[in-house]
């Protein structure tokens, strides 16, 4: 007889993209990633690695892929790009501490994701004309997103000595710091309606977790290979984590009616770096199995009006380390 365990994940698996049809592949090569949708659904905005340029970079392209052109200035590094409307952009780049593409981290010991304190988040027009720098605290700020409705920002920033959210309006003023708890907060994104919010949380428990984690963010580094999804009001009141896999989890976002989470996760393997969708209650409960790609697949965000799936992944790679950005109708 199985064990429930094994016949929980058969029934996951079985459950596996019966969610998604109609999957169409926009980029063919490189490194693309969060992929995230216009208020109008025309256009994505997302990060990719491709020559000539040697780290990321914020490009623009329409829904169905085609006009893929850059949007930020081609130096330094960025990530997370988001629609502030239909003609505004913000990205976080290191592009004024340095033209070059600042070192990529130190793995030696282990899987690390870079914090680069050179990491400032821009406003610019859709054409990429830099209108603002909206942070300028020491350290690191990024992983921006916005609320379309209440036009608030949420993002992870350092500037209280340890990584975590705050809010702050579209032209950087009234900045506050939303989380207090040790550890890693972020890629925070708010529901439709713009009234709780999720981000996926690193929350080192014992003395040496404690110390590994204050080390690393020394060097600039965070360990992202046990990271639980965490829901609160949009002011980060009434927080609770509604998974605890002991896990890698992270990108969540809201389904478009914001009662469920779609989030990545490695939980079918924790010592894995292949990554499906899941599907959760904002309660903890009702946990869906979304994709089964038998690789990396993250990053997903529900267009405007909640039809389409937009997603990385290296689903059909022709190289190692190539990724690319996905869409499919969502059922």
């Amino acid at each position: 007889m199985k064990s429930p365990v094994l016949l929980l994940a058969a029934a996951l698996a079985a459950a596996a993209q019966t969610h998604i049809t109609a999957l169409s592949q926009l980029t063919h090569g490189g490194m693309n990633a969060e992929a995230y949708w216009s208020p109008d659904g025309k256009r994505l905005i997302f990060q990719t690695t491709r020559p000539p340029f040697g780290c990321d970079q914020i490009f623009i392209m329409n829904a169905d892929g085609s006009d893929q052109h850059l949007v930020s200035t081609g130096e330094g590094r960025t990530t997370c790009g988001y629609f502030v409307d239909n003609k505004r952009i913000l990205y976080a780049s290191t592009h004024l501490a340095g033209d070059a593409c600042p070192a990529e981290p130190d793995r030696s010991k282990g899987y690390a994701w870079g914090v680069y304190p050179g990491y400032d988040i821009f406003l610019a027009d859709d054409s990429g004309k830099i209108q603002k720098r909206l942070t300028d605290a020491p350290g690191y700020d990024a992983e921006a997103t916005v609320n379309w409705k209440t036009g608030k920002i949420v993002y992870t920033s350092l500037a209280s000595g340890d990584l975590e959210l705050w809010t702050m309006r579209a032209d950087g003023s009234d900045n506050k710091q939303i989380t207090h708890e040790p550890g890693y907060d972020g890629g925070g994104v708010f529901s439709p309606d713009g009234k709780q919010l999720v981000w996926r949380a690193g929350r080192p428990r014992t003395p040496a977790e404690k110390e590994e984690y204050s080390s690393l963010l020394a060097k600039g580094l965070v360990a992202p290979m046990k990271m639980e999804i965490v829901v609160a009001d949009a002011d980060g009141k009434n927080a609770r984590a509604i998974t605890n896999f002991g896990c890698a989890s992270f990108a969540p976002t809201f389904t478009p009616d914001g009662k469920r989470i779609l989030f990545a996760s490695n939980k079918h393997n924790c010592d894995s770096r292949y990554f499906e969708l899941y599907v959760i209650n904002t309660d903890g409960t009702g946990l869906e199995q979304v994709t089964d790609f038998g690789g990396f697949t993250s990053f997903p965000e529900f267009s405007p009006d909640g039809k389409t799936l937009v997603f990385c992944s290296d689903h059909g790679a022709k190289a190692r380390y190539e990724f690319n950005i996905f869409t499919a109708k969502w059922q």
